[in-house]
């Protein structure tokens, strides 16, 4: 796992399905679902085609990896320095809201080394050294926001070979003016989903097809990224986006901006020498793949003049198991108290690895509620 990012690869959690088998169980009698919720950064809302052949998985798949290489900045082996900042406005959702500053410095062979600091007294500082990750902060998770800062920076997309073992549908959508491509990326395996937007499962990629550039990302609906490359920062062949701008329930949450990125003032070695401290704490928590969790509520029998109305829940699950900085994306559903609440209440317990260091991801709880 990279030792500088959170990887926004999508893994379900089938074990905790819920209360109901899934919309299989519903047979001829499936309720209606729900359209997503009506957002302007929402852009996959007309006709969507299924990927249904090898010729058009793989224009979609070369797509996607042409997007992703632009974040693979370590890829390159040449010595980078990036200093960003941003500014989380959660209203108290979120831990740390306020001015943030970050760096990440890396010099092939000898190491990796970010910091970040927060106005509201937070501030971490990590080296990787000898395949290992060590860190001093004095909190054993790392607050969201941060999480999601690197995430959209460093690594917001999925592998192809990770994202062609799903369902690949394609639609085509305008932003700014200019045409984008719009993967509706899912890790079903069936695909019988409507022929027109997204559905509640899918990650949303939006990109340019003329310049291979991320616009719009998106793993839940309620939930978008958007990148802005006026200005650009340009590095090693790759183009990164100089603003990211962070939304959720129609709000801007979170904007962050690259300030500067370059060749580093200092390839000093002890830069990525952990301190005995360091080394004393053990390794530092592992920010690993994001996970999505379906959950039904409802009781049968279940007929078609019923609906789905469905509530997505975001968090974070801590080393420990603790699922932290829970927030409702449709926060004005009538259901979304009884989301936040079952949504806390699933057992988070870690599986991790032994001899592993401790994980923590985020969590998407899509909470779907059967009604007349």
């Amino acid at each position: 796992m990279s030792s500088h990012s959170c990887s926004l690869k999508i893994v379900w959690w089938p074990a905790i399905l819920g209360y109901l088998a899934g919309t299989a169980a519903f047979g001829q009698m499936a309720p209606r679902v729900a359209p997503v919720p009506p957002d302007p950064l929402e852009l996959a809302t007309g006709p969507v085609e299924l990927a249904n052949t090898p010729e058009s998985r793989d224009a979609a798949l070369q797509l996607l990896a042409r997007a992703r290489q632009q974040f693979a900045l370590r890829s390159t082996s040449q010595a980078f320095d990036l200093k960003a900042s941003f500014h989380v406005n959660s209203q108290g959702q979120t831990n740390h809201d306020g001015a943030w500053q970050m760096e990440d410095v890396f010099v092939p062979k000898q190491g990796h080394r970010w910091t970040a600091t927060s106005a509201s007294g937070y501030t971490t500082v990590n080296i990787a050294a000898n395949g290992k990750v060590y860190g001093d902060a004095a909190a054993d998770a790392v607050p969201l926001r941060l999480l999601e800062a690197r995430g959209v920076l460093f690594d917001p997309l999925q592998s192809p070979s990770y994202a062609g073992q799903g369902v690949i549908r394609t639609a085509s959508a305008m932003f700014h003016g200019a045409a984008v491509t719009c993967l509706l990326l899912s890790r079903s395996r069936t695909s019988t989903r409507a022929a027109s937007g997204r559905d509640w499962e899918e990650t949303e990629e939006c990109i340019d097809p003329q310049s291979g550039l991320l616009q719009v990302h998106s793993e839940v609906p309620g939930r978008y990224a958007v990148y802005d490359y006026s200005q650009a920062p340009q590095f090693a062949n790759r183009i990164l986006p100089h603003t990211v701008t962070v939304s959720e329930a129609g709000r801007v949450v979170s904007r962050i901006t690259i300030e500067s990125l370059g060749a580093p003032a200092s390839s000093d070695p002890s830069l990525f020498v952990p301190s005995d401290a360091m080394k004393a704490r053990g390794e530092a928590v592992a920010m690993t793949s994001a996970t999505k969790v379906t959950r039904f509520h409802g009781e049968a029998p279940f007929t078609s003049a019923m609906t789905v109305h469905t509530v997505c829940v975001l968090g974070m699950v801590t080393a420990a198991g603790n699922f932290v900085e829970a927030h409702v994306l449709q926060p004005s559903d009538p259901n979304a108290a009884a989301a936040l609440d079952d949504a806390t209440k699933i057992d988070y317990a870690p599986q991790t690895p032994a001899g592993a260091p401790p994980r923590q991801h985020f969590a998407f709880v899509i909470e779907k509620f059967v009604s007349k």
